[in-house]
């Protein structure tokens, strides 16, 4: 009886002791799968939560690349603007720039003059009046020794001038003035040019009247212009 006892209980020991080999087998593999999962799936995770990071990197870069191009080209569009508002604010100080000394011009003209008002006894008393004159259409002719030089602004040596808005155009028409008697104001010029070295002949009349009057006038250096003769033409 004690052997057949000894051996169900060496049976039963090595059942035990497989079945918890088993068990311990079974664990261990289970470890080995739950560890190989966790890597397996650890390490998609983090690779997609990388491209994850990129993509979003690359999106805020594309975002940032954008601004930047947005933000050029508003400051390019800017740029040309105030560049062509500058060059329109240089155009129009030039064109002021060239209108100014012209006028200038005028204004010094206008002041700078120097006629010498002749006096009713130069004008009539010492006047020598002649019927006619040296062409056809002159009806009278009127000369007077009292004229004078009416003054000038002009310095160095003389050069006539004829052009309109000249000091030289300016003090021929003073002088023809002096010896007519017709404000310049009043004055139409209808022919104004060169009679000979540093003499000048003018035709003018006043506005308001169609007598005509053609008168020479010479220029005395240092003096200015000086008429000679006065005709009163018929044409």
């Amino acid at each position: 009886m004690k052997g057949r006892e000894s051996r169900s209980e060496t049976r039963g020991k090595r059942r035990k002791t497989n079945l918890i080999l088993n068990m311990l087998i079974g664990l261990v593999i289970l470890l080995i799968i739950v560890v190989s999962s966790i890597i397996f799936f650890g390490g998609n995770d983090e690779e997609t939560a990388g491209k994850q990071v990129d993509d979003k990197e690359k999106i805020q870069e594309n975002v940032k690349t954008k601004d930047e191009d947005t933000e050029l080209g508003n400051k390019t569009e800017n740029r040309s603007d105030n560049e062509e508002q500058e060059e329109k604010e240089k155009e129009k100080e030039k064109e002021t720039s060239e209108k100014q000394p012209k006028e200038a011009t005028k204004k010094n003209d206008n002041k700078s003059k120097p006629v010498i008002q002749a006096p009713a006894s130069e004008k009539e008393e010492d006047a020598v009046v002649t019927n006619g004159g040296e062409s056809e259409d002159v009806n009278k002719t009127i000369e007077n020794s009292s004229w004078q030089p009416i003054g000038t602004s002009q310095v160095g040596e003389h050069v006539s001038v004829y052009e309109e808005d000249s000091v030289d155009w300016s003090e021929m028409t003073q002088a023809i003035s002096y010896a007519t008697g017709i404000d310049q104001d009043n004055m139409t010029v209808w022919f104004l040019g060169n009679n000979g070295q540093n003499k000048s002949v003018g035709t003018v009349s006043a506005k308001n009247q169609k007598q005509k009057y053609r008168v020479y006038i010479d220029w005395v250096d240092g003096q200015g212009w000086k008429p000679t003769k006065v005709e009163e033409i018929n044409k």
